[in-house]
């Protein structure tokens, strides 16, 4: 049975399916990022800079912890959109069920790996030790809502890989008011600063991981999900880790430059790292805006080639990377003209947002660039190609970016030096992608296999 919110990607004018697929899923990041904005913005005017940048510090690290499972739900939503458009419903209910139960147990593994580790890791980066106990008290917390946050990853990705990208915008912004509320009362009610807000990010996970497992488990749909029939089936187990794995080692990798930035930025001192942590937080409503034009790439592009639906993938990719260029390029200029107001919402410190601008000036500006590339390589990995996408990306955006910094950065040591490494990176790899593209899709036959690799 087809829920009324679930979408056909196979048939009909592509524009109006993109925009009705990605505007919810665009508003939905944007909610999640201005709720997790408000951790940043609560420490900034009622706690202290060194409460903000002990947040901020910590993000580098935490993706990259966690992005090689996100990964895995990548995988998951291609396989379950794989299936829906082949109409092989069977195969898609044994997706949901071995996907739920991956994210439980990637969930658990990251809080038995990650408590432990985390002071020693943050230590190698290089975090400034007067925020150094605020960071690992912050991590800790938000570490035991990770089976939380991996459930709504994976949950959001199936429904989204049926069209759907409403409810999950109702269930983050349910979670995300709750997140605010708890965030005033802990900081404020009961002066918990850095504590206080991981437990308002941890207790709005689990809020939401209940909402989306609430909803897939509504009867009769194609993602039905009965706990008595949770189980790892080991085909489509095998299905999500050929696709999932090598996006998610792609996820780490990069975060692992990224770890490299943020101990570079470490090294400028506290009120270099919190102005970074603010102009990131702005960026990151620009990317999460185009990163929803990648999950409808990824999303659309799957199920045409389930349906069998070849001669769609080009204008797919056409379409897609129109809607990114504007949505990029708008976003980005607003941040750029009016960065200065922006970032005194998160700070009122002269020096942090000084900080924050040389940061929105390189990356807010050239951040479409970015969309090109995580568009292109959408619509690649829905075709079934999974490894030649990881190669490319890890190569051009991310191997270049460590040699930029040991080699340009070393030579003109600067903060814009350093974020020019993000523009450069990104040009690069979308170029590349373009040719892997066209050299795939030249092929005579898609990857029949939902795992193919290539």
């Amino acid at each position: 049975m087809r829920h009324s919110l679930e979408m056909d990607m196979c048939n009909g004018p592509l524009m109006g399916n993109l925009l009705r697929f990605s505007l919810p899923l665009m508003a939905s990041g944007i909610l999640q990022l201005l709720f997790n904005a408000a951790d940043i913005i609560v420490l900034g005017q009622f706690a202290s800079s060194s409460a903000m940048a002990a947040v901020g510090a910590t993000s580098s690290l935490n993706n990259l912890m966690v992005n090689l499972f996100l990964g895995l739900s990548i995988g998951g939503s291609v396989i379950m959109a794989r299936y829906c458009g082949a109409r092989d419903w069977h195969h898609a209910r044994e997706t949901v069920h071995t996907a739920i139960l991956l994210a439980v147990l990637a969930g658990l593994l990251l809080i038995v790996v990650g408590i432990p580790n985390i002071p020693t890791l943050l230590r190698w980066m290089g975090t400034p030790e007067d925020v150094l106990d605020q960071a690992v008290l912050y991590m800790r917390i938000v570490f035991l809502g990770m089976p939380a946050m991996m459930v709504y990853d994976f949950g959001a990705g199936i429904l989204r890989a049926v069209g759907d990208t409403r409810r999950p915008l109702i269930f983050l912004t349910i979670a995300g008011v709750a997140n605010a509320c708890m965030n005033v009362v802990f900081v404020l009610g009961f002066h918990m600063d850095v504590a206080g807000v991981a437990l308002a990010t941890a207790l709005s996970q689990y809020l939401s991981a209940g909402l989306v497992v609430a909803c897939l488990m509504q009867p009769g749909t194609h993602y039905w999900l009965r706990p008595k029939h949770l189980r790892i089936h080991l085909p489509i187990l095998l299905q999500i880790v050929q696709v999932g794995l090598p996006a998610g080692i792609q996820g780490a990798v990069f975060s692992i430059s990224n770890v490299l930035i943020q101990s570079s930025i470490n090294g400028f001192g506290t009120y270099a790292v919190a102005g970074s942590t603010a102009g990131a937080n702005i960026e990151g409503f620009v990317y999460t805006a185009m990163n929803s034009v990648y999950q409808a790439a990824l999303s659309f592009t799957s199920q045409n080639v389930g349906a069998g639906k070849k001669e769609r993938i080009p204008l797919i990719l056409r379409d897609c990377l129109i809607l990114v260029t504007i949505i990029g390029a708008a976003l980005g200029w607003f941040a750029v003209l009016f960065g200065r107001p922006l970032l005194s919402i998160y700070s009122s410190e002269p020096q942090v947002i000084e900080y924050g601008l040389q940061r929105i000036h390189v990356v807010c500006l050239t951040y479409l660039l970015c969309g090109l590339m995580d568009v292109t390589c959408g619509v690649i990995r829905g075709m079934g190609a999974s490894v030649t996408p990881t190669i490319v990306s890890l190569t051009g955006a991310c191997g270049l970016r460590v040699v930029w910094i040991f080699t340009v950065f070393v030579a003109m040591h600067s903060l814009f030096i350093l974020y020019l490494s993000y523009p450069v990176t990104w040009v690069i790899t979308w170029a590349s992608h373009m040719v892997c593209f066209a050299v795939l899709y030249r092929r005579k036959k898609l990857p029949a296999a939902a795992g193919q690799k290539n």
